[in-house]
């Protein structure tokens, strides 16, 4: 039997830290909408939840609070990541990693995954694609305050019309209308917020079509690659509200009728929704640089939270990047990227700042500030809207705009910052100064919080 010290402490252990009576003083406040950013802001914070925002001439502090000071600093909502596979940690080898860490991923490795994620900055995260139990069972300790983490968004097994035996894990065939709606029935029930759909042009169209039906029915967003022109065909005929990856391999941009289509259904996005698309290029793009200078795979901050065996695998298995069998078309690929960004951006789908972040070389600390900086230096997108694009639209997307996505009274204290401009220098996100996650800090002054996590997440 256990002791009344030792159940206390197993409680305290696994119990939420807790949220005070906060306010943030003095940082430039972009706030996640359209608007110009406030300076000298205040942001007063009780139980987990934005209260007030002012300036220090408006808003002043109330008594018992505890003020934290943001001097010099740009303050902001808490980043979505919008394509995270939190199964994976930067291993180059998918056959290898499934057999030998599938008993691993619900003790060590997807909760080393999301805290990497929030130290880094991002306070929500699409998990596109894991087994049903592990997802399952990484939602109940995130939601229960065992480990913390971004509030997830979990789409558990891709859907798809054939799988490899060694894949059907995390990935289920579906090959009749009937197998479609029982597999969707059985996600939702599960608690998964989204169906992921991938090779949709090899299903029977009416299997594709009940998959993505069953998913409205039941508000689940549906999320579909975009790798093949007849992915992006199917996926517009049938309903799907976003599309991942920019695809196509070395092909130069997207066929003209597909680009019409495009153009026709963002043109009714007021009438049907909006058309999202991820495009997760920074990896594709960088690829090169990683050969000339791969200093960025010998960061820890990638190690918090992993086991030391699991660290030399992965080390190992990204040693000689050249070599890997996962990355021989980059280079060929590279040259298209920036015309097909273009090519969406004028179609006038909603872009979305997302990585794919966990597949080789890509890690969960790194992913997310790589492809936001990508969008601004290579791109020149306009650095507000880059962040409104990890910011405000996803959380339009999943339509939890009421409570995410925007740093406003009556929603969620997730909330970052970072020292200087960050309009003017986006790769400051590089590195967070302060996290926040339901007005519970995580990070401050560059540092992660010990005091909020668990011991085996300290480094």
């Amino acid at each position: 039997m256990k002791t009344i010290t030792t159940l206390l402490l197993t409680f305290l252990l696994a119990a939420p830290a807790s949220a005070e009576q906060l306010a943030l003083v003095g940082g430039r406040l972009i706030d996640g909408f359209a608007g110009e950013p406030v300076l000298r802001s205040v942001i007063l914070i009780k139980d987990g939840t934005i209260e007030k925002t002012g300036t220090v001439d408006s808003l002043p502090i109330p008594e018992g609070y505890r003020e934290i000071p943001l001097w010099g600093h740009d303050v902001m909502p808490g980043l979505w990541e919008s394509h995270a596979h939190l199964q994976l940690v930067g291993h180059s080898d998918y056959i290898h990693w499934q057999e030998h860490y599938a008993d691993r991923f619900q003790d060590e490795i997807m909760p080393a995954a999301a805290v990497q994620l929030l130290l880094a900055g991002v306070t929500s995260a699409r998990d596109l694609g894991a087994a049903l139990d592990d997802s399952i069972e990484i939602k109940r300790m995130l939601e229960s305050g065992e480990i913390p983490g971004p509030t997830l968004y979990l789409s558990g097994p891709f859907l798809q019309h054939e799988v490899d035996d060694w894949q059907k894990s995390y990935r289920w065939e579906v090959r009749t209308v009937g197998e479609a709606r029982e597999r969707v029935k059985q996600l939702h029930d599960a608690g998964m917020h989204i169906v992921k759909l991938i090779d949709q042009d090899d299903m029977e169209r009416e299997v594709a079509q009940a998959i993505v039906d069953e998913a409205h029915a039941r508000n689940m967003k549906v999320v579909a690659h975009a790798h093949k022109p007849d992915e992006v065909r199917v996926g517009l005929e049938i309903g799907v509200d976003n599309f991942e990856h920019t695809g196509l391999t070395t092909a130069p941009g997207y066929p003209d009728d597909v680009l019409s289509a495009l153009a026709e259904r963002t043109a009714t996005g007021i009438f049907h929704g909006l058309l999202f698309w991820t495009p997760t290029v920074e990896g594709l793009w960088n690829y090169s640089n990683t050969l000339k200078n791969p200093t960025h795979l010998d960061n820890q901050c990638w190690e918090r939270g992993l086991q030391a065996d699991t660290i030399e695998d992965i080390r190992g298995s990204i040693q000689d990047p050249a070599s890997l069998s996962y990355t021989q078309l980059m280079p060929l690929r590279r040259s298209t990227l920036k015309n097909k960004i273009a090519q969406l951006k004028e179609s006038g789908v909603v872009m979305l700042i997302g990585t794919d972040s966990g597949i080789p070389m890509k890690f969960h600390c790194q992913s997310t500030w790589k492809e936001m900086a990508w969008w601004v230096e290579e791109m020149q997108f306009d650095a507000h809207e880059t962040i409104r694009a990890a910011t405000y639209w996803p959380a339009v997307m999943m339509g939890v705009q009421d409570r995410y996505g925007s740093v406003s009274p009556g929603k969620s204290a997730d909330i970052i910052a970072v020292q200087g401009d960050v309009l003017r220098h986006i790769n400051l996100l590089q590195r967070v100064d302060f996290v926040m996650k339901e007005g519970v800090v995580y990070k401050q002054n560059g540092q992660a919080n010990n005091d909020a996590l668990p011991e085996r997440f300290h480094q």
